[in-house]
């Protein structure tokens, strides 16, 4: 048996690194970031036999794929679909403004490759810690281990335990928030577009974006907590990605409501600090309606000491002007009171495939 068998045994997760076309009637064609499963190797240890997420079956070349991880040191940062990554960057940054006490921002190690280092600005200069991966957690001490980034940095947000100071305010990327000549607040990118500039097709496509990067953190146990409109950014290339990860915990911890968007939380997680991936169906359900009505505020003219009972009681919001009743549909589906009625983000962007290849054929 090859390398390459031994390796990607049946049943394994990969991420597409290229587009894939197919030239064979056997072949399976699939996008970049697309997830497929690995059903069977073949006699050639260059080709597998796998399965996309709709259940369709096909031969792939191996060299297009990478195997699936958990966000964690170790996996390339760009299989994470259409995330904004404000506070990790692939290259070798500065920060320039290193007089601003607890400025960070976390890169890939140049000089141990497959780790991680922490790059803190303090008194004046800039500190930098090794993040080690060692039997599948982090730590920069090797006293306290975390499961992945997003638990580290929250802890020495909270806490310096060890650094030189904790840490106060990421060092935002190029091409994020800062950078507004390359990407663009959702909201502000609606309002400012509207009807006449923005054709249906573009909402699908940037409703498809939000939810393909949701489906990722589903598939890696985590939650979100603050998804909407004004916390997606759009790049140059009309691409939508998810950003402001402030709330964002594994699916198992707990969160203060105080600070949560009364109109953007499911009802569980208000009343009995229930969170789950299906209350970010819940909050996708009201970005696609922000989506659909172009960047208006969920709830029109219903006071906000309002929603909430009325939402307890079944209430829904109209469908925005103009929007496809099947995509309304997808709406009113993230709003069931139930959280375990709701489908999942795989299964939404299912759906909302579903909608493109309809509405294309139309």
């Amino acid at each position: 048996m090859s390398a390459i068998q031994a390796a990607w045994p049946s049943g394994t997760e990969c991420i597409a690194k290229y587009n894939f076309h197919g030239t064979a009637e056997q072949d399976l064609p699939f996008c970049k970031g697309d997830v497929l499963t690995i059903v069977a190797v073949t006699k050639d240890p260059n080709w597998y036999k796998a399965k996309n997420k709709v259940g369709r079956e096909g031969i792939i070349p191996a060299n297009y794929v990478q195997k699936r991880e958990g966000v964690k040191v170790g996996t390339k940062l760009s299989l994470m679909p259409n995330l904004g990554k404000a506070w990790i960057q692939t290259k070798l940054p500065a920060i320039e403004q290193p007089d601003l006490m607890g400025l960070f921002l976390v890169r890939e190690s140049t000089n141990y490759p497959g780790d991680y280092t922490l790059c803190v600005s303090c008194d004046g200069k800039v500190e930098h810690y090794r993040i080690m991966y060692h039997a599948s957690k982090l730590s920069i001490d090797e006293e306290v281990y975390f499961e992945n980034l997003m638990q580290l940095v929250e802890h020495y947000t909270s806490d310096a335990d060890g650094l030189c100071t904790r840490l106060i305010k990421p060092k935002v990327m190029e091409g994020t928030v800062a950078a507004q000549d390359e990407f663009f607040r959702m909201v502000d990118y609606l309002r400012s577009r509207g009807r006449s500039v923005l054709a249906g097709d573009s909402l699908l496509k940037f409703s498809l974006d939000v939810c393909e990067a949701m489906e990722y953190l589903e598939g890696n146990n985590f939650v979100h907590r603050d998804l909407a409109a004004r916390n997606v950014l759009v790049s140059e290339d009309n691409v939508a990605k998810v950003s402001d990860f402030g709330l964002t915990k594994e699916a198992s911890s707990t969160q203060d409501t105080g600070k949560l968007p009364v109109k953007w939380t499911a009802p569980e997680a208000l009343r009995e600090k229930k969170f789950s991936t299906k209350s970010d169906v819940w909050s996708f359900g009201i970005l696609l309606w922000e989506i659909y009505s172009f960047g208006r505020v969920p709830y029109p003219r219903i006071p906000l000491k309002d929603v909430v009972p009325r939402v307890e009681k079944g209430y829904k919001m109209d469908a925005p002007d103009g929007c496809p009743p099947a995509v309304y549909e997808i709406m009113k589906n993230c709003w069931h009171l139930d959280a375990a009625v709701r489908p999942s983000f795989l299964q939404l962007r299912e759906q909302l495939e579903h909608v493109r290849a309809h509405e294309r054929h139309l």
